[in-house]
């Protein structure tokens, strides 16, 4: 029975150091050196079943967490409400304010309920035309849309079409992705602490942290916002299978609840393998440290490698997986570790020397595996990604035209500092910082004596063995999550909603949880159960009084703030577009632009936002000089190269101020066509000055250059549209040459 009632109260029981060796025997003095779990847990009865208090309790917990997560997706959906009056403003506003890439994934919504039927609107996305024009691409395969096909499918069999417009149940599906998200969080916290009063917590920092949290209310199809609530979900599993003496049963549930999530975090996002491969870095780490057992890390890879590989076969073996570093890394440390079972013997230096030449082995077999995986299967469709890595860090070349793009956008720079003070308004960095330095300092010292194969120094108390410092397994995971994630938000601002929902849990766990509190009594002698019982609940409740009081008020002015969408520019540029071109008609420009043409009129395009494709990067470029110093003949040459019959110029891009000297577009087409760049200014001493006009200038002057191979159809404040003539063959083929001279 004592066995049996110690394995009920697997949050209070902390792994020791390094585990006692297996004895033959078990007598009664070894049953009473387990510790006694806390009496501020909900106890069993003992005949074994739940007290009605303590049922009562959890289910207030669990209603308080629903509710909190209702909170925050009515809160962001009533934001997006007020910003831009969607429930009155017309249809096409509606889809102009999916921006950039948002536009390109609903467009595929929109398409697939538009289609005859399921069958027909499924083959039309497997043997796309009109994305990219003169080619025919699977878009299962090429992007993450599954969540597009399931809502389309979902809509049509779904009694809802007389209640419910298309639009509303898509952007109600993502809100309540976000209450999930948040749900997922307050589990974690709970799971963490044992109280969930440290969900309510985490719930509460997340929605008043929104700014930092989340982006979802202005843009609602950004895969992230799909994909970040099953990551979560994911973590919150994790975090339940890492918990001490789970039963078989247990541990068998909570390893498939982390497989789904984990097949549906991937099949959300395209960079779902970089996010794989920094949690495979983390099981690595807590592996070597020896804080997990080896069966849980050999599962938690295979779990790992099988959704990738289910999301692989999903995606019509789309190339970009089988050839991941994150898959590469689980094959080759899963290899290494079998053959290598001798790491975890020897004292600390010996085996401080083990891992060292061991994660060498499994870093060294990583990249030779994914160096041949890429070559066998021809892969290139992530070099962008490594050339931005190299550019940001120094180690590549700062001209590549892909890398300058993502390196000249905020988002993709460092996390500004005033991220920071924000965060310390509410309250949440400071327990967040207390925690995580107090639990890297134990830590360290668990990770010493485990790799030093010694015993923690027990403490006598009433006949009782208790580690002196401690960390479960569980916590020490979200430890190394949050340090991850963390240094990687630092690196790059983007993945910042990575980790500052799971740092609101981690602080919130800091607070509740019974291991910091406790050893912060111990250390001034002041330790009781009841000081410890008074703290932990005290201390959450008067926070949250505190941010109700400050944040409440503030929160009731944001949503009566009420705005209007207004763009009459694009609206009108859709409308013509719709109403005087042919449904077939190839359309040039930005990226951006180009993805709200395919959602709002259907038209064919020459480029689009989703850039996770070679040849496609290289059109882009192409396209592009249409904002650089370039003859007509030359443009015109790329464009029908393209298949483009109108060409979208747009002002805010050709007279760019948003972004300083050497980020704006046009420098960089300056600089790897080889030009000088305008204004004032250095230029690299290998740059020439362009021997002709911008070319997004020149064409507004109406030169018979120009006007022979150009007719302006469409102008506004905003956007000029040009229809491409035939030309001449001289002009054919200096744009041949034109082309040629763009790819150097």
């Amino acid at each position: 029975m004592a066995r049996e009632a110690a394995q009920d109260w697997p949050s209070t029981i902390m792994t020791a150091l390094r585990q006692r060796k297996a004895s033959k025997g078990k007598d009664s003095s070894q049953e009473n050196q387990r510790p006694d779990p806390p009496d501020d847990l909900p106890q069993k009865t003992p005949t074994g079943g739940w007290t009605w208090a303590t049922v009562a309790w959890g289910v207030v917990g669990g209603l308080v967490g629903v509710t909190l997560g209702l909170l925050a997706c009515v809160y962001v959906a009533t934001l997006h409400e007020n910003d831009l009056w969607f429930s009155n403003i017309k249809e096409v506003e509606r889809e102009i304010s999916f921006r950039t890439e948002c536009g390109l994934y609903y467009s595929y919504y929109k398409q697939m309920l538009q289609a005859p039927s399921i069958q027909q609107g499924l083959f039309e996305l497997v043997n796309d035309n009109a994305t990219e024009s003169r080619r025919t691409i699977n878009l299962l395969q090429r992007m993450n849309i599954y969540q597009e096909v399931l809502l389309s499918i979902l809509y049509r069999l779904l009694p809802i079409q007389n209640y419910l417009e298309p639009v509303y149940f898509y952007i109600y599906t993502v809100f309540a992705l976000q209450a999930v998200y948040v749900i997922a969080l307050y589990i974690t916290s709970w799971l963490l602490s044992g109280s969930w009063l440290a969900g309510a917590l985490t719930a509460t920092w997340y929605i008043i942290n929104r700014v930092d949290t989340t982006r979802v209310e202005f843009t609602i199809s950004l895969r992230e916002n799909w994909s970040l609530p099953f990551f979560a979900l994911q973590v919150a599993a994790i975090t339940c299978y890492l918990r001490p003496h789970l039963k078989p049963l247990q541990q068998k549930v909570a390893l498939w609840l982390v497989f789904l999530s984990t097949l549906c975090f991937c099949l959300t996002w395209q960079f779902n393998q970089f996010i794989l491969l920094v949690q495979a870095l983390i099981i690595f780490g807590l592996d070597c440290l020896e804080l997990i057992s080896p069966e849980q890390v050999t599962s938690l890879y295979l779990v790992q490698a099988l959704s990738l590989l289910v999301v692989w076969a999903m995606q019509f073996c789309n190339p970009m997986i089988l050839g991941s570093l994150a898959l590469s890394f689980i094959v080759s440390v899963l290899f290494v570790r079998h053959f290598q079972r001798n790491v975890r013997t020897g004292g600390l230096l010996s085996r401080l020397g083990k891992l060292f030449l061991h994660s060498l082995l499994v870093l060294s077999l990583t990249f030779a595996i994914n160096y041949l995986a890429k070559n066998a299967l021809q892969l290139s469709s992530d070099e962008h990604i490594f050339k931005f890595v190299k550019a940001k860090f120094g180690l590549g070349s700062t001209r590549d035209f892909d890398a300058k793009l993502y390196l000249c956008e905020e988002a993709f720079g460092l996390l500004p500092l005033d991220t920071f003070e924000r965060l310390a308004g509410t309250l949440l960095v400071y327990p967040y910082l207390c925690t995580l330095i107090v639990l890297l300092v134990m830590l360290v010292i668990v990770a010493v004596g485990n790799l030093s194969g010694s015993s923690s120094t027990p403490s006598q108390k009433d006949g009782k063995e208790e580690p002196m410092i401690s960390i479960r397994p569980d916590v020490a995971y979200n430890l190394l999550h949050t340090v991850f994630f963390g240094l990687l938000a630092l690196s790059t601002m983007r993945m910042k909603y990575l980790w500052t929902g799971h740092m609101c849990a981690f602080a919130a766990y800091g607070i509740c949880g019974r291991e910091l509190w406790g050893l912060y009594l111990k250390v001034i002698h002041c330790y009781s159960k009841a000081k410890l019982r008074m703290i932990r609940y005290s201390v959450p409740i008067i926070i949250l009084a505190f941010l109700y009081y400050k944040f409440w008020p503030k929160l009731m002015e944001e949503i009566s703030e009420l705005r209007e969408f207004y763009d009459p520019d694009t609206v009108e540029l859709m409308t013509w577009i719709s109403s005087k071109t042919s449904k077939k008609a190839v359309f040039a420009g930005s990226m951006q632009l180009l993805a709200g043409i395919k959602l709002c009129t259907g038209r064919v395009l020459t480029n689009h936002p989703h850039y996770e494709d070679r040849a496609l990067r290289e059109r882009t470029k192409q396209v592009y000089q249409i904002y650089a110093r370039r003859t007509p003949e030359d443009v015109h040459g790329i464009l029908r190269a393209a298949g483009a019959e109108f060409v979208v110029l747009e002002d805010s891009i050709c007279y760019e101020r948003r972004h300083s000297r050497g980020c704006r577009l046009r420098d960089l087409l300056d600089v790897a066509n080889g030009h000088i760049m305008d204004g004032p200014g250095e230029n690299d001493a290998d740059l020439v000055p362009a021997p002709h006009p911008r070319f997004c200038e020149e064409i507004k002057s109406d030169t018979p250059a120009f006007t022979s191979l150009f007719t302006r159809v469409f102008r506004n404040k905003t956007f000029h549209v040009y229809k491409l003539k035939k030309g001449k063959k001289r002009a054919k083929a200096g744009g041949a040459g034109g082309a040629s001279d763009g790819h150097a």
